[in-house]
């Protein structure tokens, strides 16, 4: 008799495979989508739009949109706390009441003025404005004079401003003598004022005396004398002569803070670098 063996084979259910592929093609495809968008984006936004956005994203201790405590300023003068105020100082809003006269009184005029601004100053002046805080990237202590420098541009062309703070001053008390701090500012930023086109115009500023205390120096020479030390220590660092435009003193007649002119941070000294002169439109002349 034959035995017949029949052997059954019980197939297992295959596993589920699950979708985690799912999961690296949506990311994938969001990835391509946001860098189109990206693309876009750029091909829309101008020039200006462009350096302002490297602004923002440029190295947090030198960044222009950050506090008197923490970097280097930007496009406002300080509070009296160190920090940035939200709007701007009395002689500004002053300066663009005015502006605003001028176009109503005469504006034909006006528009003339406008109109024979070169396009590229705003754009040069951001160009500068990089330039320098680039040549104090390599300073150890940057950190610590962060308060005293503010860098921000100006109708005239770019203010690096040399700022005194309760405790840390950059000249000698009633002294035109500069602090080594002062000197390796200077002297950081001389290569690259050197290299830039602007003429340089440097401006002191005094703060106001209290009443009752006498005054060791005459204000007005005081802030001559720190005016030209400090076109003294930008020539000595290799600034050419022919660069310097002007060296005046304004003693304490221009505070930052009208409401307390007696603040540490009225004493300053201002190095503008000045934008080219425009060519004057044939329709002035006549």
């Amino acid at each position: 008799m034959t035995t017949i063996i029949i052997k059954k084979v019980k197939k297992a259910a295959h596993a589920h495979h699950g979708g985690a592929w799912k999961i690296a093609y949506a990311d994938f495809v969001t990835a391509m989508m946001a860098f189109f968008l990206l693309m876009w984006l750029i091909s829309m936004t101008t020039q200006e739009q462009k350096i302002g956005l490297a602004e923002y994203f440029s190295p947090a201790a030198l960044s222009p949109a950050t506090s008197g405590a923490g970097g280097i300023l930007y496009g406002s003068a300080l509070d009296t706390s160190g920090n940035k105020p939200s709007t701007p100082r009395d002689a500004e809003r002053g300066s663009a009441e005015r502006e605003d006269r001028a176009r109503q009184t005469s504006p034909g005029r006006a528009s003339d003025l406008d109109a024979s601004r070169p396009a590229a100053s705003v754009e040069a002046n951001y160009s500068a404005i990089a330039s320098l805080r680039q040549a104090l990237q390599s300073m150890p202590d940057i950190a610590e004079l962060s308060r005293n420098i503010v860098i921000e541009p100006t109708k005239e062309g770019v203010n690096v401003s040399l700022v005194d703070q309760d405790g840390r001053s950059m000249f000698r008390e009633g002294s035109v003598e500069a602090y080594d701090r002062t000197r390796r500012v200077l002297e950081a930023l001389a290569p690259a004022m050197r290299r830039l086109p602007n003429r340089l115009s440097i401006t002191g500023y005094t703060a106001a005396t209290r009443p009752g205390l006498g005054r060791a120096v005459e204000p007005w020479n005081l802030s001559a004398g720190r005016a030209l030390a400090v076109r003294e220590i930008l020539s000595g660092a290799g600034v050419p002569n022919d660069n310097f435009a002007s060296v005046v003193g304004r003693a304490d007649t221009e505070p930052v803070f009208p409401d307390n002119p007696y603040l540490a941070p009225n004493r300053r000294v201002t190095i503008t670098l000045l934008n080219a002169s425009p060519p004057v439109p044939p329709n002035l002349l006549r």
